[in-house]
């Protein structure tokens, strides 16, 4: 059973899923504050409500970024802790990706990167870059997208989807650990950034901007 974790914005989700990918259950919320903290209780609901335990899972997949600090922070520790606790191969996976293949109408995915800056990642496009509030409104028009609800309100986006990616990248893992069954090095894994949180080594892609 693979579990997967995505707290990449304040709409968060849990998955359980066969070692195929195949889902056996998720759970998706949304939270203004405190939001990373439900994951683990959310979590072992999850498996109560489908019978199943902690012990019984083959893997552990997270959702990677580029978002939200604190939550990505969180969940990437998390998912490194079950991993480590139980011996399981761990998966990042790109948060954005997993977000556009979970929706396969969207044209792009985005996320809150400042007061007046989002992360967008373009359906095609090879990495996500950063984009003002007023130019990301204006390219995405009202073209589906797949944004948290808060970035929604705050920004004006008139056409979007809340993410539910935990099952999404529950299925991106299964195809990885079919590859290779070892996973991502658990001290290596580390949310990717676009920029570098203050006092805190940038582990992400250089910053591209949309101009």
């Amino acid at each position: 059973m693979i579990i997967a974790i995505d707290g990449t914005s304040t709409d968060l989700s849990v998955a359980l899923a066969e070692p195929n990918g195949t889902l056996i259950g998720d759970e998706a919320w949304s939270s203004a504050q405190r939001q990373s903290s439900a994951l683990l209780p959310r979590l072992l609901a999850l498996l109560d409500r489908h019978g199943r335990r902690l012990g019984a899972a083959s893997s552990v997949a997270v959702g990677a970024g580029p978002g939200s600090f604190t939550g990505l922070r969180v969940a990437m520790a998390l998912a490194k802790g079950l991993a480590l606790a139980l011996h399981l191969p761990v998966v990042g996976v790109p948060s954005m990706e997993a977000w556009l293949a979970a929706e396969p109408d969207a044209v792009a995915a985005t996320v809150r990167s400042g007061a007046r800056e989002a992360f967008v990642h373009l359906r095609g496009e090879p990495q996500p870059a950063i984009a003002d509030r007023d130019l990301l409104v204006e390219r995405i028009g009202d073209r589906p997208v797949v944004a948290p609800a808060e970035l929604v309100d705050a920004f004006g986006i008139r056409n979007a989807t809340a993410p539910r990616a935990a099952a999404t990248i529950a299925r991106m893992a299964a195809e990885r650990l079919a590859a290779d069954p070892s996973g991502d090095d658990l001290r290596r894994l580390e949310p990717r950034y676009l920029r570098a949180p203050r006092d805190v080594e940038s582990t992400g892609t250089e910053v591209v901007r949309w101009r």
